[in-house]
Formats: structure tokens, C-alpha cells, sequence
């Protein structure tokens, strides 16, 4: 028998946790995807008085065992990776907005349209190159793909800043958006490589929120860069893009050594650690074997209807999420604030998402509850735009920022979990990922136009509010039909496996196993 993890018994029947010094196991509620047939019967931990057989069936909690050690190892040598890539892909493609404040759209000689038109560019190949990108990911691997994006859009950031003409500026967001395209999607791919579907919300946050520590530390950076301004006869606006672009760069070249491709190919877990993660992925109703790639697959993806309910809810909630994040720097400022007073007052909003973000994705593992944390993080957006419609107040308005910003910021990690959650096996899972950022990205299309364009007019883009307000409302919604149909899938499965076996089914049938238990 392999060598397991320290802190797990085995026998022929049971794998349980060592008793911890106090005689006490922790305990996690076992999920229905965990009740089928064909795996190692679980053991109810339980206190040492208790009997094993009364009450809920429960697990033990992986964070408090031994075997916790393991996904620590994991997080220690993947998040903060993936946290960085995704900071860095958040600041290059949003530092536009600060940059327009410090005077890139005087400077550059833009009208709105002509802003509103850059923005745009760089979404049409950002969309276009998110699904291609995700079956190339999977074919040459992450550890090639994602830092040679990473490195070639720190070259064309830094090019952002010496462009003395439009045509040439709008040339750099169409390649920015080409190379940044796959990045979200690709990262949750990945993630969906090493760790188990009720973890992976927890995961996919905590490399999100780097997002809204970019919001808040992009403000905090260009206040700093923009008293260059005239350092080598050039603007401060310039700067903004040269010094971040560069450090992109560089991290781009030294990642090529730190991206592990799979499982099998981390020289930082042990045998034994690498037999667990597996272990645990197919406990996870995953499928057994490492399939190629197939277009009926593909096909098969796009017939889900749980991938329509959520690709609407991407569209309208990143309608809101990029809308703030280009925009909210003009938003702050049309409330009185000078250019610098407005680089930092944009942070305190995307400080406090982040903290709420991640809390928020806590709940949702711990609970396994994609689906109402999804409905409450769009409600708050729905919260925010009202109170910014409802008062006259320059501060009440502000204020208004830190429900919307935070409704925004945790509902873009939780949608992404739960619509990969419940796809499978990999190039389904591959493909429902991708389209649900081609209609996420569609929504960062209408949102430079919702906000930059004549639609609605600075400072109080009441139109624009109207339409995100009634977009939040729409998303939860959608997310709600998404948990009836889900819920109503379950029951299905649970009726259907009392009258079969495991055993009777086809294998690859994926997400539609009586044992796959949707997520909600």
C-alpha cells in the first residue's frame, strides 16, 4: 500500500483522522456527492462520548487534520502565484482610468467616444481569444501559457505609456486584450487541477481579491507616479503604465520557474501527498481518467442549461464590476475631489471588497452555498446604486461605493466557482469556464459605453445607474433560477439512484452521473 499523509489511519474499510491531544475529531457536514456506493465508506467524527450513528453524517474538516496539511502546502505554493498574475492582469488593463484622470485623454487629444472606443478594442480580442485559449491551456499546459501572457502584456503595457497618438494607443489595448483574454478562465482551470469542487470558491477569491487590492492599490500608485510628471519629458500619466508594465514584465520572465503543470508535476508535494490530492479529486465525483480533448465534449458544454442561467448573470454583474473599475475614479471625481484627492479616495471601497470578498467565500465552501452568496453580492450592488440615486449628498453618494464595489467584487469569484463547479469532466468544465468570460467580457463591453459614452453624462450618470440597478436585480434572478434547476437536477439523481447502481452506468457521462451532485 502507498505511503499516505501523516494524521490518516488506514484499514481495509475506513480511512479516518487521528485522534487530536483533547480525544475530540473536528467535524464538516458530508455533502450528497460524498454518499455514493463506490467509495470508502466514511466515519462520523464525532466527540469521544458521542455514538458514532446518531445524528447528521459528518466528515472531518480537511483544515483541521493532518491531511490539512497537504492543501496548505498547496496554498502556499499556487495562491499567491495565481494572486499576483491576476493583480497584475486587473492593474494593466484598469490602470487606463487613473491614467484618464491624470490627463492621458487631454493629452492623447480623445473625446469620450474615441475613450469609450479604446476600451471597447480591448474586448473584442479579450472574448474572442478566452475559449481558444483554455483548449491551449490544456494541451501545452499552464506552466508555459500563462507566464508567456503574463510577460508579452508587460511589453505592451510598458508601450501604453510612449505612444503619442491615438491610432497607436488603441493598437496596445487590442494586444493587451489578446494576451490577457485567457488569464481569468485559464486560472480557474487550473485551480479545478489540484483542489476539490467544495474548495475551490475559498481559492478562487483568494486570488480575486487581488483584484480589488489592485482597485485599491492602483489609486495609491498613481498618486505617487503622477509627481513624475515631467521626469524625461514625460507626462505623469505615461509613467503609470511604463513602471507598472516593467514590473509585470520582469515577474513574467521568473514565473516561467515557479508554475507547477499538474499534480504529478509538483516537485514540492511528496508521493504520498500527490496520492491524496488524487485521491481526493476523484472523491469528488471527478472523472478517473485524464480524457483528450473532444468536440462532442464541447458540444455537450453548450447543451447544459446551467451554463446559460450562469453566463447571463456573468454578463449583467460584469457589467457593473467593469463599469467601477474603469469608471469609478471619474465617478469620484465628479463628487468634488481634486485628481490626486480622487487616486486615493478610489482605495478605501476595493480595501473593505476585499475583506468582504474573501468572508463571503469562506461562507460559501464552509456551506456550500454558491448560489444565495451569489444572490446577496448582487443585491448589494442593487443596494449601492439605489442609495447613489436616492440622495444629493456628496458623501452619502461615496458611501454608496463601498456596497456596489463590494457587491461587484464578491460576486465575479463566486459566479466563477459555481459555474465550473458544476460542469465535468475537464474539457466540458474547459468550455463552460470560457463561455461564461465570453458573456463576462460582453458586459465589460457595454459598461465602456454605459459610462464613457453619451449615454449617460458625468457626474451623476443617472441613466447608466438606472441600467446597473435593474442589471443587479436581473443577475440575482438569474442566479436563483440557476439554484431551482440545480436543486431540481439533485432530486433526479437521488430518485434515480435508489433504483441502480453505480456500476450501471456508462462511464464519461461526467455531470450527468447519478453521483455527480450538482452544487448550489
Amino acid at each position: 500500500m502507498s505511503a499516505r499523509p501523516q494524521g490518516l489511519e488506514i484499514n481495509d474499510k475506513i480511512r479516518r483522522p487521528l485522534r487530536t491531544p483533547q480525544h475530540k475529531f473536528s467535524f464538516h457536514i458530508l455533502s450528497e456527492c460524498d454518499m455514493r456506493p463506490s467509495l470508502e465508506p466514511k466515519v462520523a467524527s464525532v466527540a469521544e462520548n458521542d455514538i458514532v450513528g446518531k445524528g447528521p453524517i459528518i466528515q472531518e474538516d480537511p483544515a483541521m487534520t493532518e491531511g490539512g496539511a497537504v492543501w496548505r502546502k498547496l496554498d502556499y505554493h499556487i495562491l499567491p502565484l495565481m494572486a499576483m498574475y491576476f493583480f497584475l492582469s486587473f492593474l494593466d488593463r484598469t490602470n487606463v482610468g487613473n491614467a484618464r484622470v491624470a490627463g492621458l485623454q487631454k493629452d492623447l487629444g480623445m473625446s469620450n467616444k474615441q475613450y469609450s472606443i479604446a476600451l471597447t478594442v480591448t474586448y473584442v480580442p479579450y472574448i474572442v481569444f478566452q475559449l481558444p485559449s483554455n483548449l491551449i491551456l490544456k494541451a501545452v499546459g499552464p506552466n508555459l501559457l500563462l507566464p508567456t501572457m503574463l510577460t508579452l502584456w508587460g511589453v505592451v503595457t510598458v508601450l501604453q505609456g510612449v505612444v503619442k497618438s491615438y491610432s497607436r494607443f488603441l493598437a496596445c489595448r487590442f494586444f493587451l486584450g489578446l494576451l490577457e483574454g485567457g488569464l481569468f478562465p485559464g486560472l480557474v482551470l487550473y485551480l479545478s487541477y489540484f483542489y476539490p469542487r467544495y474548495m475551490m470558491n475559498t481559492r478562487v477569491t483568494a486570488f480575486f481579491s487581488s483584484a480589488s487590492l489592485s482597485g485599491a492599490f492602483s489609486g495609491i500608485l498613481a498618486y505617487g507616479i503622477i509627481n513624475m510628471d515631467g521626469v524625461g519629458n514625460r507626462p505623469g500619466w505615461s509613467w503609470i503604465f511604463i513602471l507598472e508594465g516593467l514590473f509585470t514584465f520582469l515577474f513574467g520572465v521568473f514565473s516561467f520557474f515557479l508554475f507547477p503543470r499538474s499534480v504529478d508535476n509538483s516537485r514540492f508535494l511528496s508521493p504520498a501527498e500527490k496520492e491524496y490530492i488524487k485521491e481526493k479529486l476523484l472523491e469528488d465525483c471527478d472523472h478517473k481518467e485524464e480524457e483528450g480533448f473532444s468536440w462532442s465534449e464541447v458540444v455537450e458544454a453548450l447543451r447544459l442549461p446551467q451554463l446559460w442561467f450562469m453566463s447571463i448573470a456573468f454578463f449583467l454583474s460584469a457589467t457593473t464590476l467593469f463599469g467601477l473599475a474603469y469608471f469609478s475614479p471619474s465617478i469620484i471625481q465628479g463628487l468634488g475631489y481634486t485628481a490626486a484627492d480622487t487616486q486615493l479616495m478610489s482605495v478605501p471601497p476595493y480595501a473593505v471588497a476585499c475583506v468582504v470578498a474573501l468572508i463571503a467565500s469562506f461562507v460559501s465552501d464552509r456551506y456550500r452555498c454558491r448560489g444565495i452568496v451569489c444572490v446577496v453580492s448582487v443585491l448589494l450592488c442593487a443596494i449601492g446604486f439605489a442609495i447613489f440615486l436616492g440622495s444629493e449628498s456628496n458623501q452619502i453618494q461615496y458611501g454608496s461605493l463601498f456596497f456596489s464595489v463590494t457587491g461587484a467584487c464578491m460576486a465575479a469569484p463566486t459566479q466563477a466557482t459555481w459555474n465550473a463547479n458544476n460542469a465535468s469532466p475537464q474539457t466540458r468544465r474547459a468550455t463552460v469556464i470560457a463561455v461564461g468570460f465570453v458573456f463576462s467580457n460582453g458586459g465589460g463591453i457595454l459598461a465602456t459605453w454605459l459610462l464613457g459614452g453619451s449615454l449617460s453624462l458625468a457626474p451623476r450618470y443617472t441613466e447608466a445607474t438606472i441600467t446597473l440597478l435593474v442589471f443587479s436585480l436581473l443577475a440575482a434572478l438569474m442566479c436563483g433560477l440557476n439554484m431551482f434547476y440545480l436543486r431540481m437536477q439533485n432530486g433526479k439523481k437521488a430518485e434515480r439512484r435508489k433504483t441502480m447502481s453505480r456500476e450501471d452506468e456508462k462511464p464519461g457521462i461526467g455531470n450527468h452521473s447519478s453521483w455527480y451532485i450538482y452544487n448550489l
